[in-house]
């Protein structure tokens, strides 16, 4: 396929999961990270959403439960282009009845070239990094020209 670019702007859509064992985690790094997450738009999966909100203060658009459904709901977003950023702090040594869905995020995140953090170190990285507050060009899938050869 065929290559592009988008254009991810200074302020990010950023979504934020976490597998229970690891919500306390994540919990902990939105605190520490809570001034510079204000500046941009939060999306989250159901409990990992209401939790950072309560917690923090921060403004966190909630989607459904993971199991139920939030974990494809935030995938559908990365594809159409609405999440520039994925905060999932997963439990690699505790299987979850949705783990489809789980590789299906992750599997969307690599196809749509977003940076993932998986843990607490990588998300470190990621919003000590220059670009995460600055406008950044990443390479894409061009899907609408895919699209247009398939058509024709």
């Amino acid at each position: 396929m065929e290559s592009t670019t988008r254009k991810i702007a200074a302020s990010k859509n950023i979504a934020l999961v976490a597998h229970d064992h690891c919500k306390p985690s994540l919990l902990a790094w939105a605190k520490k990270n809570n001034e510079k997450l204000q500046l941009h738009k939060l999306f989250a999966t159901g409990t990992t959403g209401s939790l950072v909100n309560h917690h923090t203060g921060l403004h966190v658009t909630g989607m459904l439960s993971g199991p139920m459904g939030g974990d494809q709901q935030i995938g559908a977003m990365i594809a159409e282009q609405r999440i520039d950023l994925l905060i999932f702090f997963w439990d690699p040594l505790n299987a979850v009845p949705h783990d489809p869905d789980v590789k299906a995020l992750l599997r969307l995140a690599t196809v749509w070239n977003i940076p993932v953090a998986t843990n607490a170190a990588t998300a470190d990285f990621l919003i000590t990094s220059p670009y995460f507050d600055e406008t950044i060009d990443v390479v894409i899938p061009d899907y609408q020209s895919y699209l247009d050869k398939r058509t024709r």
